[in-house]
């Protein structure tokens, strides 16, 4: 004769709880480059701005580019900002090191508690 399995029941608070926590480890995980990333800025030396006048062929633009800048509503130097804001693709190696720490750290700890929930199911499942 088996016995019907019921799980244990989380109390209200309990799951208010989780969905705060779950959000607010989302919030900060978005977050945290944002302002790593605007530290990294404030530290940068300040330079003398230079009076730059951008013109069209200054920034590398044909006829056709730019008549879709103008159609966006751009003109050359608001379009200056975004054409010489180049993506920066390097990889800092603490970070990526850092961030497979954080996943695999993460992974064991869900195998680890997955184990002990198994294994506590079979227990109660099977064992008289």
């Amino acid at each position: 004769m088996s016995k019907n399995y019921t799980p244990p029941n989380q109390s209200l608070f309990g799951q208010i709880f989780d969905s705060i926590l779950i959000l607010a480890l989302v919030y900060a995980s978005l977050m945290l480059p944002l302002l790593m990333k605007e530290d990294a800025k404030a530290e940068e030396p300040t330079v003398a701005a230079e009076v730059v006048v951008n013109t069209w062929e200054s920034l590398g633009q044909n006829e056709v580019m730019q008549a879709q800048w103008v159609k966006l509503g751009h003109n050359p130097d608001s379009a200056a900002a975004i054409i010489n804001n180049r993506f920066d693709y390097t990889i800092d190696p603490m970070m990526l090191l850092i961030t497979i720490l954080v996943v695999v750290g993460y992974f064991v700890v869900m195998l680890k508690v997955s184990d002990k929930q198994y294994r506590e199911v079979i227990a109660e499942k099977f064992d008289n």
